[in-house]
């Protein structure tokens, strides 16, 4: 049971970090409070090699509502709106480049910035019931940054859909466009949320930081370039002893024993 006035809650289990936005009764808002706090634990979270995937949660009725607009509202100079927006893009980010997985749990609503903290993540679940949106349009603030994440994970048309008239999607189009994996019935969602995350850190731990970070490197390069990095990324992957043990234990038909080098 969630922690009442702590903004982020953080279990594990199974070699994974599941950290949960606490602020039921704002809708998880992303206050800057929450931010920090959830920037902190993905740094700690990087340096911890007995994690080896993070799950992102909602605590009450909903995943996330975006930005604290009441916070917002409450500080008027120009300085503080910057840091907020700041403080999301420099998150988002961190989410990007953590050398490990990062899986979105996602139930009831996802806008906004919680639409974009989905996009940000790696991978995404949603139960049948889930709801996504860039509704700033309604009130008169473009989702230009949550642009940022959701034009790299679905189609531009998709995307631009979403942005220009702030109507929300259910779940099994934002499968459609690609913004989630998998779409569950709610009471089966922490078990399907578990078993994938559970097929991740079956893997080379070093492996999928290489690949991750390769993932999304290559993906914003010209072709030449991509391939020319990507292969790079082949060639320090061979070199590690994770690879060595993977390639001769498929020799020998038997299972790989990771070490993490």
């Amino acid at each position: 049971m969630p922690t009442p006035n702590v903004p982020l809650q953080r279990r594990d289990a199974d070699a994974v970090a599941w950290l949960t936005l606490n602020r039921p009764d704002a809708r998880n808002a992303l206050s800057m409070e929450l931010m920090q706090a959830l920037d902190d634990a993905l740094v700690a979270i990087a340096e911890e090699p007995a994690i080896k995937a993070v799950v992102i949660g909602g605590a009450g009725p909903a995943f996330c509502a975006g930005h604290d607009l009441r916070e917002l509202r409450a500080q008027q100079e120009r300085t503080a709106c910057e840091a907020a927006f700041a403080r999301c893009s420099a998150l988002m980010q961190r989410i990007v480049h953590l050398p490990k997985p990062v899986i979105a749990r996602v139930h009831g609503i996802a806008t906004a910035a919680g639409c974009q903290l989905v996009a940000s993540c790696d991978l995404a679940i949603a139960t049948e019931s889930a709801r996504f949106a860039t509704p700033g349009v309604h009130i008169g603030l473009f989702c230009s940054t949550p642009m940022v994440a959701l034009s790299r994970a679905v189609g531009r048309k998709a995307a631009m859909e979403m942005l220009l008239t702030g109507e929300p999607i259910g779940a099994a189009r934002a499968r459609e466009i690609g913004l989630v994996n998998r779409v569950v019935p709610e009471p089966a969602l922490d078990a399907a949320v578990a078993e994938l995350a559970g097929q991740i850190v079956a893997k080379s731990p070093v492996s999928i930081a290489i690949g991750k970070e390769a993932f999304y490197r290559q993906a914003e390069l010209p072709l030449t370039d991509a391939y020319a990095y990507a292969s790079e990324a082949m060639v320090r992957n061979m070199m590690t002893g994770d690879a060595k043990e993977g390639i001769d234990a498929f020799l020998a038909r038997r299972q790989p024993v990771w070490t993490g080098t």
